[in-house]
């Protein structure tokens, strides 16, 4: 049986480990290695998009990863009750046209008894910004420790 530390019921330390597990996983940008913290049969709403499956989360994240070229995420916790997390997020990237994107949104996660997210709702809206107007200039990968949260940031 697959285990994903840390496991429901979340306290607010445990809670805010997920989140930056989450995040950290996402800035791989390796739609394997994402799919892995999801159930076998995860059901997702990704803006209009429903999914459900971890093979379907790795086409789904293909897809994204191809378009949202240079992806850096920050999460941040904003509630948690027993086995359910809701976030706040802003990534920003760029098409292959060079044009500028943050793109903010909020997601409630559900997870089984393992740690794995059986459910994952996401609402997202994106706003076109100039290259200059960018907050994220860490290298690709790992946020840095230092770097400043969403909060921190004003977003």
């Amino acid at each position: 049986m697959e285990m994903r530390a840390p496991v429901p019921p979340f306290t607010e330390e445990t809670a805010t480990q997920k989140v930056r597990m989450a995040e950290d996983t996402w800035n791989t940008r390796d739609p394997e290695r994402v799919s892995l913290a999801y159930t076998i049969d995860s059901s997702w709403r990704n803006r209009h998009e429903f999914l459900s499956g971890r093979e379907a989360i790795v086409q789904f994240l293909q897809r994204k990863w191809a378009k949202e070229l240079d992806y850096r995420l920050i999460k941040e916790l904003w509630a948690f009750h027993g086995s359910r997390i809701a976030v706040r997020f802003a990534y920003e990237w760029h098409d292959d046209s060079s044009n500028w994107f943050r793109s903010y949104g909020n997601e409630n996660w559900e997870f089984d008894e393992q740690g794995l997210m059986r459910r994952r709702i996401a609402s997202i809206n994106d706003l076109p910004i100039k290259e200059t107007d960018r907050k994220y200039h860490w290298p690709l990968g790992r946020r840095p420790e230092n770097n400043p949260s969403l909060s921190d940031l004003g977003l």
